[in-house]
């Protein structure tokens, strides 16, 4: 990931690996998107279904507006490689008070291949047509929400 989104041209500003612990995770986040320097979030692994696969539970403390489009294309191109087996995965996406973006995907190698080759590289180039996250952060940052 990391990788690719350098050879992108974008900065990576930050990484660690927090294991499966509710409050190290939701600290994490808290962290991240308390911090101007950090647009965009990508987290990988603890979507599945076992009782320790919390970042779902963990970034929600954090979302303000759901983007139900990431999961769903998400597992509508997994399903071509893995099948039925896409119903276990609960990628997911969303945007924070702040308007940091945060996605989380599976931590397995071909997901996150998936996930950044097939959706989250193109949202965050700006040349990307018809549209993309990039054209929509400054508005979602600044435009003050309708009363």
């Amino acid at each position: 990931i990391e990788e690719r989104l350098k050879t992108a041209g974008h900065q990576v500003v930050a990484r660690t690996i927090v294991r499966e612990d509710l409050d190290k995770l939701r600290a994490q986040f808290q962290q991240w998107v308390d911090d101007p320097g950090i647009d965009v979030i990508i987290s990988t692994g603890g979507t599945g279904m076992t009782q320790r696969d919390l970042t779902p539970e963990a970034a929600r403390d954090f979302i303000n507006k759901q983007i139900p489009g990431f999961g769903e294309l998400f597992r509508h191109l997994s399903f071509a490689e893995i099948g039925t087996s896409t119903i276990q995965s609960r990628a997911d996406a969303g945007i924070t008070h702040n308007g940091t973006v945060i996605f989380m995907m599976p931590g397995s190698t071909n997901a996150c291949r998936l996930g950044m080759d097939q959706i989250i590289l193109s949202q965050l180039d700006a040349s990307y047509r018809p549209c993309n996250l990039v054209e929509l952060l400054p508005r979602i940052r600044h435009e003050p929400a309708p009363k």
